[in-house]
């Protein structure tokens, strides 16, 4: 007896009205203008009627809030909470201010520029940002982004104006970018770096830059401006054969296992956190006595030498908008922003989730971005959140963001009355206290889970590892970026198709694969799309693959594995619950898959079709050439039909 007698006989029998029926008389789904008119309504239109309730001062405070967040939290601000934030900025000073000098550095800049970039970069954040433990100032990974990459435009040492107009620029469009990543609600596209690529591209970062201190280390005179690990162990191995001052080691080492073990004590130790925070600092004070004390310049130990004294200078006239890299400088501005939103707001959620508060991303990213634009204008370059500063902040029992004001203005204290001390303080002590804090941005236990769980995910590690290590910064980010959305695109256009089975005494069907107790019903094949797009990337391949379940059903032999099966597969059910989203080459893929079942005497019946997937078809008069019998709204009722079709018609026979 064919499928449609036994369909019109079990509709011929008295039962509810199914459940089919409400997908059929469903109403058609907002077009894409309503959606865009309903969200212009709810989000602008409802806002602007509030504003309207509210009073003009109302409204600008209102507006006002919700730009600086300081409004808000200020007016609950106690004097028990500004004891703590001004010892934890005091703590957090302690470690910026020789972190700062090391950092500028190793970006190619004078140390002062490091300190002016712990200044106005925090009062901004503090007055703009959400996040109430973030310390913000420069960091080592964005210190050498900004250095490997304008280099290639601008040698430092020919020319250190022309490397200063064009790293202030790029800081300007690193803030810009932010700002309008924040404005638009762009956070999205920083989620483009995946972390296992953050942690590959953090390791080798972090080899690449401690590579790089051996300058300062043995006091080398002779050395590479390139990044790659292959150049800058060349570049160690031959100018260790002309003179060097074997003194720069030993003050340097020196003092690099004296931060370590400082680092140490304050692990096994929560309560000693101050001792960490202030060995970096000490180490400075200490090392340039003994230089100073013992005339070790004179004797071949490399010295800072001159830091000019005094505020942030203004830079607004060294911004370049018309120079000859200007598309140069603004694709260096666009990585560091990247960058440094990932790392900042990384770090600044994993504080929040323990102190039990919710960071907005958005309103980070626009504090981020004008602290960079205003940085930008006052000879800073590009800032973020520090992991190694914010955990001293947070250890040392911030409050808010007060520690951040607090140590931005024992910076500037620094700038006026310690420059002219800071003369004698080698070289060697800033490369240790850089090599020091290189461990945190090696997570070897990260790496060690990724490759647990997901192998392709190591692959974007390793990738971003290796191409930073032997090619250069930008490569290493474009490798594992690539990766990534190559594995976006294979997996789009070549998803699975799975067979389904039900599970006993439940109304749940899973994949026979994952659930080999499932069973399968004779005559019909169930087939779950896992994609969410049946489209014109994927539409031939889908329906090859089922085309090619059903021969492959069609062609096993029973054995005693093997649910026994009817001779002739009668119906072929599509679970379509996760597909979203159709268009012309699916619908067309479905009317191939439809006819070529039909010629065999098959039927195809579609379960769970969402609701624009039921429109694309209903428009295509898709579902009258199915039929629209053969829709159903779960795969347990389109089963229990034909189940009970079949059965109605043995007991007529």
């Amino acid at each position: 007896m064919s499928i449609e007698m036994q369909s019109h006989q079990a509709e011929a029998a008295p039962a509810e009205e199914p459940l089919s029926q409400w997908l059929i008389n469903m109403p058609e789904p907002p077009t894409m203008w309503q959606e865009f008119v309903g969200y212009i309504r709810t989000n602008v239109l409802s806002k602007k009627r509030n504003k309207m309730k509210k009073k003009p001062s109302n409204q600008v405070y209102s507006y006002l809030k919700s730009v600086f967040p300081i409004l808000i939290w200020g007016r609950q601000y106690k004097l028990n909470m500004f004891k703590k934030d001004l010892m934890a900025g005091l703590t957090l000073a302690s470690l910026c201010i020789p972190q700062s000098i090391g950092y500028a550095n190793l970006a190619g800049l004078d140390p002062e520029y490091g300190l002016y970039t712990s200044v106005v970069p925090p009062l901004i954040y503090s007055m703009m940002g959400s996040s109430r433990e973030l310390a913000i100032g420069p960091v080592a990974v964005v210190s050498l982004l900004l250095s490997s990459m304008v280099r290639d435009l601008q040698d430092p040492v020919t020319d250190p104006i022309a490397y200063r107009k064009i790293v202030f620029t790029a800081t300007f469009f690193a803030g810009a970018f932010q700002a309008i990543f924040g404005l638009f609600r762009l956070g999205f596209l920083v989620d483009f770096l995946s972390h296992a690529a953050l942690v590959g591209f953090m390791a080798g970062a972090a080899i690449v830059i401690g590579l790089q201190q051996l300058k300062g280390l043995f006091g080398l005179s002779h050395f590479t401006n390139k990044t790659d690990v292959i150049s800058v162990l060349s570049s160690v191995f031959h100018s260790l054969h002309h003179p060097w001052q074997p003194l720069n080691f030993v003050i340097g080492s020196s003092f690099l296992i004296f931060i370590l073990l400082a680092r140490f004590l304050g692990k096994r130790n929560k309560k000693l956190f101050w001792i960490p925070a202030m060995a970096p600092l000490i180490s400075v004070i200490l090392a340039t006595l003994i230089v100073y004390l013992t005339n070790a310049d004179t004797r071949g130990v490399k010295i800072v030498k001159t830091i000019k004294p005094g505020f942030n200078r203004p830079s607004v006239n060294q911004l370049e908008f018309n120079g000859p890299h200007l598309g140069q400088v603004a694709k260096i501005g666009i990585i560091c922003a990247i960058i440094a939103l990932t790392e900042a707001i990384a770090v600044g959620r994993s504080f929040a989730t323990i102190k039990g508060y919710r960071l907005d991303g958005n309103k980070e990213m626009m504090a981020m971005g004008f602290s960079n634009i205003a940085g930008s204008l006052t000879s800073c370059y590009v800032a973020t959140g520090s992991f190694s500063r914010t955990a001293v902040n947070f250890s040392a029992g911030c409050e808010t963001v007060v520690s951040n004001i607090v140590m931005a203005i024992t910076v500037m204290v620094s700038l006026e009355v310690l420059t002219r001390f800071l003369y004698f303080t080698p070289t060697a002590i800033l490369a240790s206290i850089i090599l020091s804090a290189l461990p945190g941005l090696i997570d070897i236990s990260g790496a060690l889970h990724i490759w647990k769980l997901d192998k392709l995910d190591f692959l974007v590690l390793v990738a971003a590892f290796l191409g930073v290590l032997f090619a250069s910064v930008e490569i290493g980010l474009l490798l594992a970026v690539g990766i990534s959305f190559t594995r976006i695109i294979l997996s789009s256009i070549r998803p699975t198709v799975e067979a389904l089975g039900r599970l006993s005494k439940t109304d749940i069907f899973g994949d026979i694969n994952q659930y080999p107790m499932a069973t399968k019903t004779q005559g019909l094949l169930t087939l779950r799309i896992s994609s969410p797009l049946l489209c014109f990337a994927n539409a031939n391949f889908i329906r090859d693959r089922i085309l090619n379940s059903i021969q492959k059903v069609e062609e096993e032999e029973d054995d005693e594995q093997e649910i026994k099966r009817a001779k002739v597969l009668q119906v072929v059910i599509l679970d379509m619950s996760c597909v979203m989203g159709l268009d012309t080459s699916g619908v067309v893929a479905l009317e191939e898959l439809h006819q070529e079942l039909a010629s065999n005497d098959t039927h195809l019946v579609i379960a769970s079709p969402r609701w624009r997937v039921l429109h694309k078809l209903k428009l295509a008069k898709l579902e009258e050439k199915v039929k629209k019998e053969n829709i159903f709204m779960t795969v347990g009722e389109a089963v229990d039909f034909y189940v009970r079709a079949r059965t109605t018609s043995h007991d007529m026979c």
